[in-house]
């Protein structure tokens, strides 16, 4: 009988935390249908997504340009196996810094305004890399991209999740690591035909078509509510949805949530489940994520590559491989307002397991005179190893990268920043991404700082069966603590980490 009267009250109050009531469902539809054709949604998405563009494009600056600074003539520009694992991992050290600035930012200056900012330490950091007169000058350019990076991965997610309708925030949350991953390979194409002076010159252009653009966008209309500007957050939802759709009622929506989290998350606080329970998920998604091994193989590529000596040149392999990562997210980003998020997050986690599995043991078990090289303790000064007769089986390596950056792709890439940017209780989704940002490069900063001391030391193999560990490590973990966001609203998903009723997110 209890459990029979509260039923009703669960329905009800089931119903208030939902954006669109069922009884609305088919009006909803039609809204929708015509919030697609309002084009200034989309807009400030891409202009936002540009400084992914830019992260992307940073990230692998390494890749083509460690190979051409090894041989470099001038003995003050020239790499050596111990400035080239620092040139290639104090960008993740940056970008640590970057998700610390953020988590006051993000509360400060709002999501928008921190993305903007993230254009000054870019934009200096490729001057730098560009008229790079010594090795100091290379490692504080690439600190300061990877700063930018850091606050752009921090308040992009963020930024997009607030001013997207439920039904296609799936979609538009994949944009940023589509952009990230097209960035990616425009660095790996652009590599082949330009020197690594001119690909920083390059780098510049996305962050100032950003900063343009971002001019005339509007900011977060849940931010502009937690500040008390209320006509203009009012405004702001009109311009994102269009002035025909039912946008009033979604801004009081958003405001009654606004209202009960008007303060900022107190020490007190965060011994309360609602407040640590998402934090520690996606804190723990970021860290894991890192460990799978994604930023060591996208940032060491070209010379992993070198290392197995696949068929082709290591710069159209590392190509291939950007062309594979495009078009994996191209596929999460349709599928994951369909299939839904832990769905691929267990696909991602299995792929990534068998190819890098594949990779450690192929790497072990082949014979050095099969997989065409010298040593399989070294992977910097490769550029000068001899040529070797071309052997078929170096597709392995090849076939288990791709698909090794297919599964991230689908999966544990976009939507761990998506999922970051939707479980996070407003009151501290500010700070809270910050520190996710910090843990998640702080980590791929240890990895890529000791990747190349690891080979050396034990061999190739030994970091990629870490890596396949990782990865099993990862589907345990999102079937135990992921929930499922697929539908559901930012105001939904708070309910259901406040009251812990599944009847919420159903």
């Amino acid at each position: 009988m209890e459990q029979s009267a509260r039923e009703p009250l669960v329905r009800k109050m089931s119903c208030s935390y939902q954006t669109f009531p069922e009884r609305a469902v088919q009006r909803l539809d039609k809204e929708y249908l015509r919030s697609l054709h309002n084009k200034r949604l989309y807009l400030a998405v891409f202009a936002a997504v540009l400084g992914n563009f830019s992260f992307g494009f940073a990230l692998v600056y390494p890749s083509p340009v460690i190979p051409a600074l090894e041989a470099h003539p001038s003995p003050a520009l020239r790499l050596d196996r111990y400035t080239a694992s620092w040139f290639g991992s104090v960008f993740t050290l940056g970008a640590a810094a970057g998700g610390l600035s953020a988590m006051l930012l993000n509360d400060r200056l709002g999501r928008k305004l921190s993305i903007m900012f993230s254009a000054l330490p870019s934009v200096v950091g490729y001057a730098l890399m560009a008229g790079a007169q010594g090795i100091g000058m290379l490692l504080l350019g690439r600190m300061l991209t990877g700063y930018a990076g850091g606050v752009t991965s921090a308040s992009i997610p963020v930024y997009i999740s607030e001013i997207s309708h439920p039904g296609v925030r799936g979609m538009l949350g994949a944009c940023p690591q589509i952009m990230a991953v097209l960035g990616s390979l425009v660095l790996y194409a652009l590599g082949k035909y330009l020197g690594w002076r001119w690909l920083a010159v390059a780098g510049e252009v996305p962050v100032l078509a950003m900063i343009v653009l971002l001019c005339f966008m509007p900011n977060s209309p849940r931010f502009l509510l937690s500040q008390g500007k209320d006509d203009e957050a009012l405004g702001a939802l009109c311009w994102l949805r269009g002035r025909d759709t039912d946008y009033a009622r979604e801004y009081e929506q958003i405001k009654d949530s606004v209202r009960k989290q008007n303060r900022r998350v107190s020490c007190a606080e965060i011994k309360d489940p609602f407040i640590y329970k998402p934090i520690l998920i996606a804190v723990g998604m970021r860290f894991l994520q890192q460990l799978s091994g994604v930023t060591c193989v996208l940032v060491y590529l070209q010379s992993i590559f070198k290392k197995t000596s696949v068929i082709l040149e290591p710069e159209y392999d590392a190509a291939l491989v950007g062309l594979v990562r495009l078009f994996s997210v191209a596929i999460a980003a349709v599928s994951m307002d369909k299939a839904g998020r832990k769905i691929l997050l267990f696909v991602s986690a299995g792929v990534m397991l068998v190819s890098n599995l594949t990779m450690g043991l192929y790497i072990h078990f082949v014979p050095v005179s099969q997989n065409g090289t010298i040593t399989n303790k070294t992977l910097v000064s490769s550029a000068n190893l001899p040529a070797e007769p071309t052997n078929y089986i170096t597709l392995i390596p090849l076939l288990a990268t791709m698909f090794f950056i297919m599964g991230y792709a689908m999966g544990w890439g976009p939507i761990t920043w998506l999922l970051m940017s939707e479980i996070l209780p407003l009151k501290a989704r500010g700070v809270a991404s910050g520190l996710c940002v910090v843990v998640s490069w702080l980590t791929a900063f240890t990895l890529t700082r000791f990747f190349l001391l690891v080979v050396e030391a034990f061999g190739l193999e030994v970091p990629f069966l870490f890596f396949a560990v990782i990865c099993a490590a990862n589907i345990l973990f999102t079937g135990c603590c992921v929930p499922e966001t697929k539908g559901r609203s930012l105001e939904q998903i708070e309910a259901f980490f406040r009251t812990g009723r599944r009847s919420f997110m159903r």
